[in-house]
């Protein structure tokens, strides 16, 4: 379980272009990530 200030560990995601996307990627920069749950889904 993470705690507030903890690193991020590194993970993949699509990206709306559908290409896979690693937060290794923006190493250095600051990320902000949403969650939809169930967007786009018809559930």
């Amino acid at each position: 379980m993470l705690k507030a200030g903890d690193k991020a560990p590194d993970f993949k995601v699509k990206g709306d272009d559908g290409r896979d996307v690693s937060l290794s990627e923006f190493r250095g920069k600051r990320v902000l990530l949403f969650f939809f749950p169930k967007a786009n889904t018809s559930g």
